[in-house]
């Protein structure tokens, strides 16, 4: 009998059910509604919210006054969500809480005169929104992915301030702040890695190693996810990231039997139970034969 191991934080964090149970009050309540980009990184919630008419905003010139636009929990550049009041829409704010605490400590560095560095992925919605209000505020700074990326763009500033992309890596956000304090005269630190984050990059780190197979559940374009998957193969090579259970493959779980399951801070429970039970369809056949 093969053992199966969920890890206990899998799934829906707490920002990421506000956006969702928002999304879904509005097409059963309302008739429907439009989200400004994806309401989560997760195809399948998407595609379960367009059956209830929330569907995602291509553009703003499609917008009717009376309307219902949902910011989604990314949250989005003031300029964004003052040009959708500006149409005469409803707009609903789903911004996670822990994206808006991020926007607030932006502000406040801006106004204690320290020169911005945001650890995070440039093009990722929520880095574009915290970057707005970093705008919005008048201040100056940057966006860093990697070690060499800040090594090489890092400014000669008295005073820095770092913030996080609330889904970034523990592991690199200490490494940067690290190099940052050491070429800094002043630096001030907000760890605005959410807890959700945190707890399941533990529990991933905790895993992985006892595990003979780690299958990691979220969309290809969840930041999340995507840190659980890279964290888990460096400890697990055998580490595989699916969006949903058909992509599972026997050949994987060939002489298993330990098998770890994690999933990023927007998969839903009920694709997670699909793919445990396909996992165990496939490793009973395989038993089987």
């Amino acid at each position: 009998m093969v053992n199966i191991k969920v890890a206990n934080s899998a799934g829906f964090c707490f920002g990421v059910k506000i956006a969702v149970d928002m999304a879904k009050e509005a097409g059963e309540k309302l008739g429907g509604a439009y989200t400004n980009g994806p309401i989560i990184h997760n195809k399948q919630v998407v595609q379960f919210l367009e059956k209830l008419n929330v569907k995602e905003l291509k553009n703003h010139e499609d917008l009717k006054e009376g309307d219902t636009v949902i910011i989604r929990s990314h949250g989005v550049p003031p300029s964004v969500e003052r040009e959708l009041q500006q149409k005469g829409v409803n707009v609903l704010d789903a911004t996670c809480p822990f994206v808006k605490k991020v926007h607030d400590k932006v502000r406040q560095l801006v106004q204690e005169g320290y020169f911005v560095v945001i650890i995070g992925e440039k093009g990722h919605p929520e880095v574009i929104g915290t970057l707005g209000h970093l705008e919005e505020a008048g201040g100056k700074g940057i966006v860093v992915e990697n070690m060499e990326e800040l090594i090489r763009n890092l400014p000669r500033r008295n005073k820095i301030g770092v913030v996080a992309q609330t889904t970034q890596s523990e592991d690199f956000f200490r490494e940067a702040v690290g190099y940052i304090a050491e070429n800094a005269e002043e630096v001030k630190i907000f760890n605005t890695i959410c807890d959700a984050t945190s707890i399941r990059q533990e529990e991933v780190k905790a895993l992985a190693p006892e595990v003979d197979i780690m299958i990691i559940i979220g969309g290809k374009h969840s930041g999340n996810t995507n840190r659980l998957a890279q964290i888990s193969k460096v400890l697990n090579p055998n580490t595989y990231h699916i969006e949903k259970a058909d992509e599972l493959k026997p050949e994987w779980f060939s002489n298993v039997k330990n098998v770890g399951v994690s999933a990023g801070a927007s998969t839903p429970d009920w694709i997670i139970n699909e793919v445990v039970e396909k996992i165990k369809q496939i490793t009973n056949s395989n038993e089987v034969n």
